[in-house]
């Protein structure tokens, strides 16, 4: 079962989004992985969607808008997607981005954008059995970012 949640089931995810950050070498930390995750709910910054199996979280991916002008459309941004180490293997992965683009699909939106390391290849398998593609470098737009901390 893949089911959107919203606060009164944070908690179903807050370990699995510890360990998430875990996973890109950040240091565990329950309580700012709870405040994050309740900020973005809170605020409807981010849909997160997580898979259950035998009413345990297993899996989440979580969402964030991004607007285009140019499209005047609203589209998403497949930001996190982690599957518990044990749960692996049996299509939660899968099941939580066809999740997430049947919302999307259903918001109207015109993509889902997604990034990951390059070093992780069995995200990048998935990712392609998906149908997602390896956008080329852009030639119209450069993207440019500052770090203002």
């Amino acid at each position: 079962m893949i089911i959107r949640i919203s606060l009164d089931r944070l908690a179903d995810v807050v370990p699995l989004f510890d360990a998430y950050r875990v996973f890109y070498k950040q240091v565990s930390d329950m309580d700012r992985a709870r405040q994050f995750l309740e900020a973005r709910l809170s605020g409807n910054e981010s849909v997160i969607f997580v898979a259950y199996h035998e009413d345990v979280a297993v899996g989440f991916t979580q969402l964030y808008p991004v607007l285009s002008s140019m499209r005047t459309s609203k589209n998403w941004v497949l930001n996190d997607l982690y599957v518990d180490a044990k749960a692996r293997g049996q299509g939660v992965g899968e099941g939580l981005i066809k999740k997430a683009l049947a919302f999307a699909k259903q918001e109207g939106a015109t993509f889902v954008r997604l990034s990951t390391q390059v070093e992780n290849v069995t995200a990048q398998r998935l990712y392609r059995k998906m149908g997602f593609q390896i956008e080329d470098p852009d030639t119209e737009f450069l993207t440019f970012t500052k770090t203002v901390l």
